[in-house]
């Protein structure tokens, strides 16, 4: 082990370590340049450290309680051990640890310590504030509960959400003339509020000016969320709050809130307070303000001794809500408790004398209940509830079902201590963002920003694509509960085929509660602030995506049962909505599907087109093939009776199979002089684009398209892309299998390597990266042309977007649910490189240098299989006899047995027992 000493000042930052030659000890000071931020002096000071350390040690940590890594560092406190470790990727610890514990022993706690918990140290405003509440939302699949601190109330700085899955409504809002209907994921009534006061002073409120220090822990391993608190009230008193949030994994209609204060420098009397508030709206998203965002009507409000229960309704869907409350006092005597009713809030508060130095904590347990999963009366629902014991009580049933949870799914990486703190994270938020034991209940699907916020208003996109595959490795019946989601809706996307003209059943871009298109006709440009044509409903493919889980959650189960009763009616009523789009062109004696977008949302037109959409786009027409030659497959494979009754139900028939095949083989692709493939017709037709000079003018040319609308141009007009379009089935598919499309289209590709990078690299220069999703999906492209440089730099930019907030405040609305489970999918199909896209598993990894190892299971075809893959040696085991294939040879793995492949050696594979 080989340390890095600091001792951080305000002014300086003196480092030392010892030399890897003589091992004598260096000592070097650098100088923080006022004139930087202090982030521009931390990279600057990490190009002047060696390379050969593992560990930093913090010398001169100030006298904080809260963790032994705080310093002040250009004239402000900030934990050295949380930058360090973002900066270095390595475990940091503070001097008086390694006095307790010993340098080994408390870098050993601290690589445990930081792998499992998000932190955050201090106070902060604005979207920051609202993107680290997002980060660190708790939830079970039924709720989220936004990262807040329970002393606020909704505004610019705190935002305290709650959300339930599938909860929707629709309001109207009167904007320039123009009736505008949204339907949103509803802001809930806010029950998690709690806060004190002392002697007869006003209830506390949050404030930077009285916040000495805080310090926020999200427990990922057992789902507890902690602040801790410092206050100096302007009267001079100092008390210490520490407030503790579980969500109930087991029950989970409930969530638990323990609240501790101690004053610190007082005695005398205090009270604290609880609310259920009904007065909420949505109002997360700013730029959504304008629009009417009051969902909720309160019915009724009762209190009953220590329980208080309010009574709602959504205003137009019509969801009846139930929200209880009970409040213990576990280590407090003498309290006395008082409750007020208002119109739409419930106030208690209890009262007790404090004495200097001591401890006191009111529990509280919330029970959320709705009209759409509970068939019952929402109160008896309520007052039948089993409340918990106490909140340890809670703890421990989470922590139950958290310990098998990630038995189940946790990613364990060693050589990188961020990297597994943030795999870890988006393995929690697809976890509390659906669950297999709640799901079965519910009539719902998974948001692009999970249950964390309201950005998109909380609508289900084409995201599914890259969030159900790690369901699917994981729990693949709550991929078959969500994609039921789907199917109840597959009425409501045959009557919005119907309205558009075509057969079949056309999915929505934007969905969420009865399956019709949510998506906007305007957008607002915030550059602008003006109102935009929005034609983003265009992207018909998303009903491919669809498509795509339902065959991909069959390959990986082999359930017959549900292709049977669900998939391939769905598959059928698809495949007709692109026979009834698809149109022959006698001149080219080729099929044409016109007026859609591609993945690629800065194009939705041609230039000084007056109708918007586009002809051919590549990625739907070759997914369009691929889904018809796995229906095919199916009409083949199912039993005659199963499919005679599927063709009856989607009323597909023989002339659509007929048509199924010709348009399969003969969609038009369009291909440049050197073999690029064009993303949609016409697009080698429009301009190049000077990024360089736009990235002078603007810096941040992501979202180039507000850009070029601001300036009054059109992306239409250039060869320019939000993110992977043309290639993006090159993500869906295995490169075998679209190589294959591509053929029986009518396009054989003669040298595949030579096709796909000269195709990375065309798209790559045209690329802004406006998506989070574009960048992990250019990563994994980037590993199929060997730029494993690219790949890890594209892949950690993906892994960190929402930690980093690298778009600018978007986390503050949600997080962004579909990277993060495109990042643990590349993960483990890429680098480790398990595929299991097959009849079989196939396993060629492109393991990052900077990693040491990589441990995972999941569940393929009834068999559970378990890796550890490093640079060159992959360790498996099965609990069934199977086998599996590794860079093209088969492998047989005996039940319960470990097998040990030395892969990478440039030889024939090496086998060990």
């Amino acid at each position: 082990m080989k340390p890095l000493y600091l001792t951080v000042t305000d002014k300086h930052i003196r480092y030392s370590y010892e030399d890897s030659d003589d091992e004598s000890t260096i000592n070097k000071t650098y100088n923080i340049n006022s004139a930087r931020t202090l982030g521009e002096n931390l990279d600057n000071f990490k190009l002047k450290l060696p390379k050969d350390f593992d560990v930093v040690v913090i010398l001169n940590p100030i006298d904080v309680e809260l963790r032994d890594t705080i310093v002040s560092c250009g004239n402000q406190p900030i934990d050295m051990g949380l930058t360090m470790e973002n900066l270095l990727h390595i475990p940091t610890v503070g001097v008086h640890d390694v006095a307790r514990l010993g340098l080994q022993q408390a870098v050993s706690t601290e690589i445990e310590h930081a792998g499992w918990h998000l932190e955050y140290y201090g106070s902060y405003s604005g979207k920051r504030q609202y993107g680290q509440e997002s980060m660190q939302t708790i939830g079970n699949g039924y709720f989220g509960l936004r990262g807040s601190y329970v002393e606020s109330r909704a505004n610019d700085n705190y935002y305290p959400g709650t959300y339930v899955a599938g909860v929707f409504d629709q309001l109207t809002t009167n904007i320039n003339n123009r009736d505008i209907v949204n339907e949103d994921l509803v802001n809930l009534p806010n029950a998690q509020f709690m806060t004190f006061s002392i002697d007869d002073s006003d209830p506390f409120e949050l404030s930077p000016d009285v916040i000495d220090n805080v310090y926020r822990s999200l427990d990922m391993r057992t789902g507890v969320f902690t602040i801790t608190m410092l206050i100096s009230l302007p009267n001079g008193k100092k008390i210490k709050v520490t407030t503790k949030k579980a969500a109930d994994m087991k029950n989970y209609h409930s969530y638990s809130l323990q609240y501790t204060v101690q004053p610190l420098n007082f005695s005398g009397e205090m009270k604290i307070y609880s609310e259920i508030d009904g007065s909420v709206e949505n109002t997360n998203v700013e730029r959504y303000r304008a629009f009417n965002g009051k969902h909720i009507v309160v019915d009724d409000t009762k209190v009953d001794g220590d329980r208080a229960l309010l009574l709602a309704h959504t205003k137009n869907s019509n969801v009846n809500i139930a929200v209880g409350t009970r409040i213990q006092c576990p280590n407090i005597d003498g309290t006395e408790l008082n409750s007020n009713r208002f119109q739409e809030k419930i106030s208690q508060s209890i009262g007790f004398h404090v004495v200097e130095g001591r401890s006191y904590t009111v529990e509280k347990t919330v029970s959320i209940y709705t009209s759409l999963e509970t068939d019952s009366s929402l109160e008896f629902a309520v007052n039948d509830h089993a409340y918990h014991k106490n909140f340890a009580d809670a703890v421990a049933n989470s922590m139950k079902c958290w310990q098998k949870i990630w038995s189940s799914e946790d990613i364990q990486l060693s050589g990188d201590i961020t990297a597994q703190k943030l795999i870890r994270l988006n393995e929690f938020d697809t976890t509390v963002s659906a669950q297999q034991h709640v799901n079965q209940h519910l009539d719902a699907s998974v948001g692009a920003r999970g249950l964390n916020g309201e950005a998109y208003r909380g609508h289900i996109f084409w995201d599914e694509v890259f969030i159900l595959p790690y369901y699917t490795m994981h729990y693949p019946d709550l991929t078959k509960s969500l994609l039921m989601y789907r199917y109840n809706r597959l009425g409501a996307a045959k009557k919005y085929a119907a309205e558009n003209g075509y057969k079949g059943a056309m999915y929505p871009w934007q969905s969420a509660m009865y399956g019709d298109e949510q998506s906007q006709s305007m957008h607002l440009n915030p550059i602008t602030n003006q109102w935009d044509p929005d034609n983003s409903r265009k992207q018909r493919h998303v009903s491919l995506a669809i498509a795509y889980n339902i065959w991909n959650y069959y390959n990986m189960t082999q359930d017959d049962d549900f292709i049977n009763k669900y998939g391939l009616e769905m598959m059928l009523n698809i495949a007709k909505l692109w026979i009834s789009m698809a149109e022959y062109d006698s001149k080219t004696k080729k099929y044409t599907i016109e007026n859609v977008m591609g993945p690629d949302e800065f194009h939705e037109g041609y230039p000084d087109a007056k109708e918007s959409g586009l002809k051919n786009n590549a990625y739907t027409n070759i997914m369009t093939s691929w889904l018809f030659s796995k229906i095919t497959y199916l009409l083949n494979k199912e039993p005659q009776a199963n499919i005679d009754e599927n063709l009856k139900r989607a009323d597909f028939t023989q002339d659509d199979i007929d048509s199924m095949d010709g348009i399969g083989h003969d969609l038009k692709l369009e291909f440049n002089k050197d073999g690029i493939l064009g993303q949609f017709e016409g697009y080698f037709k429009l301009k190049d684009i000077d990024f360089d000079y736009y990235r002078r003018q603007y810096g941040d040319i992501s979202r180039m398209d507000r850009i070029l609308k601001a300036e009054g141009d059109s992306p239409d007009q250039y060869q320019l892309a939000k993110q992977a379009d043309a290639l993006m089935g090159l993500y869906n598919l295995r490169e075998s299998t679209f190589m294959g499309i591509l053929k029986d289209m009518g396009y054989p590709v003669e040298n595949p390597e030579k096709f796909i990078k000269d195709n990375v690299n065309f798209y790559l220069q045209r690329t802004t990266h406006g998506s989070t999703l574009s960048r992990i999906v250019y990563s994994m492209l980037a590993l199929k042309v060997n730029d494993k440089e690219l790949s890890w730099k594209l892949f950690y930019q993906a892994l960190t977007s929402d930690y980093y907030d690298i778009q600018g405040g978007t986390t503050a609305e949600g997080i962004h649910l579909g990277v993060m489970g495109a990042t643990l999918n590349v993960i483990t199909s890429y680098f480790a490189g398990v595929d299991f896209r097959g009849d079989e598993l196939e396993v060629d990894p492109n393991f990052p240098d900077t990693w040491n190892t990589l441990q995972f299971n999941f569940l393929f075809r009834n068999i559970h299989y378990y890796f550890t893959v490093s640079t060159d040696t992959i360790i498996v085991k099965a609990d069934q006899d199977s086998h599996i294939l590794v860079q093209g040879e088969q492998i047989a793995l005996n039940a319960d047995e470990e097998k040990t492949i030395n892969y990478n050696t440039g030889k024939k594979l090496d086998f060990a027992k």
